[in-house]
């Protein structure tokens, strides 16, 4: 499940990169906790109708996504998401406190309904993990606050436009590089799945940390800063925001994970490593085909010497 959604409301979009019609859009979760009556036994309890008794506690405003997330003997969580922030607040007080009345119980379910945590890291999370952390040289790139991981990402919103309905399509890695140059000058970006061989590497120097992701669909980036300024400043523009790309005819978002990387993925060593793998399996690839070639190419001949023997056979005969 990619979760792409389509949206209506684009007023409070910020532009990203224009040339792809990518923009940021302001996250707004609540997370909502439905208490259970003490006495319910022998009696089920419906998700949809409690998620149905909560859409009409929140009206005129609407859920752009409510979700349960969690289920107990004593609550039901949800996550819940709307589609403009300044809604949020509003929205949270009104259901706060609520009660919920469902057919065949005679106590009510009560509602706490708080604005979901964000866990996007912060300054004092990436400057305290490098400055503790004893394996990591922050004088070297890659062993610093210098690197940010993506997840979730669209593939075909970094394509060459050309190629967006083309089949097995990959990301663009010149295309996420200029995406980020926006912030500050990039040493490097990394994109695995662009690379051939990367799944043959050992997953410690591979970079790629998401598998459950729809082949095709998703991807995972990385992207390395020159300077911590441009670090921070791509940080802080991706905190609290979900990906949105703009169609012709329709407007898709999708929730991204942005982190900083704590494995020195794009550090010197981890390159090379990376390098020197790669020409390893590259060459055994090549010695692969060579031996396949050989044999084919044996195969023929041998197919060639019986023929010629039946060739000569026939003729003694006659």
């Amino acid at each position: 499940m990619t979760d792409i959604q389509n949206i209506q409301n684009v007023s409070d979009c910020v532009p990203l990169y224009l040339p792809h019609s990518l923009y940021l859009k302001p996250l707004a979760k609540m997370t909502i906790s439905v208490s259970l009556p003490v006495n319910k036994t022998g009696k089920s309890i419906s998700h949809l109708d409690v998620m149905e008794k909560l859409s009409a506690a929140l009206k005129p405003d609407k859920f752009f996504v409510l979700k349960a997330s969690k289920s107990t003997l004593e609550f039901i969580r949800f996550e819940a998401e709307l589609e403009d922030r300044k809604k949020l607040r509003s929205a949270t007080s009104r259901l706060d406190g609520a009660t919920l009345r469902l057919s065949g119980f005679s106590e009510s379910f009560r509602v706490r309904a708080v604005e979901a945590k964000d866990d996007f890291p912060t300054r004092h999370d990436w400057d305290s993990f490098f400055r503790d952390a004893s394996n990591m040289d922050e004088m070297k790139a890659g062993e610093r606050p210098d690197t940010i991981h993506l997840t979730h990402l669209p593939i075909r919103w970094f394509c060459p436009r050309h190629m967006e309905n083309e089949e097995n399509v990959k990301p663009s890695e010149s295309i996420f590089k200029r995406i980020f140059e926006k912030f500050g000058s990039v040493r490097i970006v990394d994109i695995p799945v662009c690379d051939p061989y990367r799944n043959k590497m050992n997953a410690d120097i591979n970079g790629m940390k998401t598998f459950s992701y729809e082949h095709g669909v998703l991807f995972e980036a990385y992207v390395q800063f020159d300077e911590y300024v441009g670090f921070v400043r791509a940080m802080d523009d991706f905190r609290g925001m979900k990906l949105v790309r703009k169609f012709v005819d329709k407007t898709q978002a999708i929730n991204i994970n942005v982190t900083f990387d704590k494995t020195k993925h794009l550090s010197d060593a981890q390159i090379l490593r990376r390098e020197r793998v790669r020409k390893r399996l590259i060459q055994k690839a090549q010695t692969e085909e060579e031996e396949r070639e050989k044999k084919k190419k044996d195969e023929l001949e041998r197919q060639e010497r019986e023929r010629l023997r039946f060739l000569g056979s026939q003729v003694k005969c006659q």
